[in-house]
């Protein structure tokens, strides 16, 4: 695993400091909210929660400071904490607790949601790890263009979360969308903030039904897929 505080900087926002990638130059969420970014791409992107219920495994481009993770879990937990799910993110890079505790106080929204995540944060490293009764954790670290064709699971929802395609273009390329298209079960979703046309069309070759959806924030577009098979 690499550490990445040296890579990082840190902007002041109404909501708090945000960390920002300096190898990227990126934020690792919403400068304006990242939670309800999460909510408005991730979740409702992928029709979350209403599909809570039975199993789900929920898959995921770029781990970062796990805020995606703690949204998912504290909506499942809304839900009446129906069902169990299993989730799986892929980080090139992966931050240490200590960065996303930092990163965690700005959303004081999640309570206790966010200690729980960092007390498991290096076992999830590691393998799967338990977060809570019905919730496991694991984050597979390398290159995507290596561990996501080698995984052997499917995913029934995905979120597309790694840095501007403009700025991170290998975690965008043809064949990492491939790649996520054939670890998706039938009738899977995916869902991202981007909408540029060369992810879209990638996404479309890979065999998905692609549409554009309006986006959060500054961003008028975003990305919605479904694997129709």
């Amino acid at each position: 695993m690499r550490d990445q505080t040296t890579d990082l900087s840190w902007r002041k926002t109404e909501l708090g400091d945000v960390p920002v990638s300096t190898q990227f130059d990126d934020p690792y969420y919403s400068l304006d909210n990242g939670l309800a970014e999460t909510r408005h791409v991730f979740l409702d992107g992928n029709d979350l929660p209403a599909r809570f219920g039975g199993h789900i495994h929920i898959a995921e481009l770029g781990f970062g400071t796990g805020l995606n993770f703690l949204t998912t879990v504290q909506a499942w937990i809304n839900t009446g904490r129906k069902g169990t799910f299993h989730f799986t993110s892929f980080e090139g890079f992966p931050l240490t607790a200590d960065v996303a505790r930092t990163a965690h106080a700005a959303f004081p929204e999640l309570g206790d949601l966010a200690p729980q995540l960092l007390s498991i944060w290096d076992d999830a490293m590691e393998g799967p790890a338990i977060y809570g009764p019905g919730v496991t954790l694991e984050v597979i670290t390398g290159d995507v263009r290596e561990t996501l064709p080698a995984w052997e699971a499917q995913a029934d929802a995905w979120f597309l979360d790694g840095f501007s395609p403009a700025k991170n273009p290998e975690m965008w390329e043809a064949n990492v969308m491939q790649s996520v298209a054939d670890h998706t079960a039938p009738q899977g979703t995916i869902a991202t903030y981007t909408a540029a046309g060369h992810v879209r069309r990638a996404l479309e070759e890979a065999g998905l039904t692609v549409t554009r959806t309006p986006g959060f924030g500054r961003k008028r577009h975003m990305t919605r897929a479904v694997k129709d098979i």
